[in-house]
């Protein structure tokens, strides 16, 4: 049995999706999907389903009917589809409210957290190949925002948010990783279309800015340092970060550390063409490029000096 959360909710058993009952019911097990192996408060349970003022009489025992009927269907298809005790979840009552003890494993949420955390470390490693490799799997396991189908009726919950916050993060620490194995070409679509979505995040717009410059539109990538400026100051009334504004000269003085590393070959790649793969590339250069340069920009996490 297969649980996700990075889209909209649902339990797979082999490839079968599982019907989870109605909305207060499959909210319930969403909460506490985002919460796994965690005790989850009945108080929070409530609050997190209703709004103090919209409260019904009957709330609590709503909560306990959509338990039950979460309990009946996880053991029932459980049984039916999986040998017994092979990983089986389970929701029990444990003061003061429920969890949902669960394999990690299998959880999206709990695969993408570990697979990301990998990728970071690849990066921090000097391997970025290795680490655009993992993260594009750590995203794979996104279907769409999160528990889209509970928060489009109105929910709005903060663990949520911060699930789509980690998504960003990794997205950054990808494009970081290709940049850096001189991908440039590859990742600027998708860099130019989420740096127009998120204009505050000055991370991104550097990264488009320097994809942008490596691919020879020094003027597109002055324009973004351009567009985030006037975002900021509009928004926070702030300018940009010293890095990004570092960058930004850099661009406008056509720094040569700026060139494009050659593009490295995944070690996957390496390993199933042998030498071929190390050996020179069709241009007669080497295919595999030395340690990336530091990131030139704050990581995520870290605050920016202005």
């Amino acid at each position: 049995m297969q649980f996700r959360i990075l889209g909209p909710l649902e339990v797979m058993s082999g490839d079968r999706a599982l019907s989870l009952g109605g909305f207060k019911q499959r909210a319930v097990l969403g909460l506490l999907l985002l919460r796994p192996n965690q005790v989850v408060a009945t108080s929070e349970l409530l609050g997190a389903l209703w709004p103090d003022e919209s409260r019904p009489m009957t709330a609590r025992k709503i909560v306990q009917n959509a338990v039950s009927g979460l309990r009946t269907t996880l053991s029932v298809h459980h049984t039916r589809d999986e040998p017994q005790g092979a990983g089986a979840p389970e929701l029990i009552t444990r003061a003061p409210g429920y969890v949902l003890r669960v394999d990690p494993a299998r959880l999206d949420m709990t695969r993408f957290d570990d697979k990301a955390t990998a990728g970071r470390a690849k990066l921090a490693a000097g391997e970025p190949a290795a680490a655009a490799e993992l993260l594009r799997e750590a995203l794979a396991e996104w279907r769409g925002p999160a528990l889209s189908d509970l928060m489009e009726q109105g929910l709005d919950w903060p663990e949520v948010a911060g699930l789509r916050q980690l998504r960003l993060d990794a997205m950054e620490y990808r494009f970081e990783a290709e940049l850096a194995c001189g991908r440039h070409h590859t990742v600027l679509g998708e860099l130019n279309s989420l740096a127009e979505a998120e204009p505050l995040r000055e991370r991104l717009s550097g990264q488009l800015m320097l994809a942008l410059y490596r691919c020879g539109r020094q003027a597109e990538a002055l324009d973004v340092f351009s567009r985030v400026r006037r975002a900021l100051v509009e928004e926070h009334g702030l300018e940009p970060s010293r890095d990004l504004q570092a960058l930004q000269r850099r661009i406008l003085h056509h720094d040569r550390e700026l060139t494009s590393p050659v593009e490295e070959v995944p070690a996957s790649v390496r390993l199933l063409h042998g030498a071929a793969a190390t050996g020179p590339s069709s241009a007669g250069r080497p295919a595999v490029a030395a340690p990336p340069a530091p990131p030139l920009l704050t990581v995520a996490g870290q605050q920016p000096e202005r």
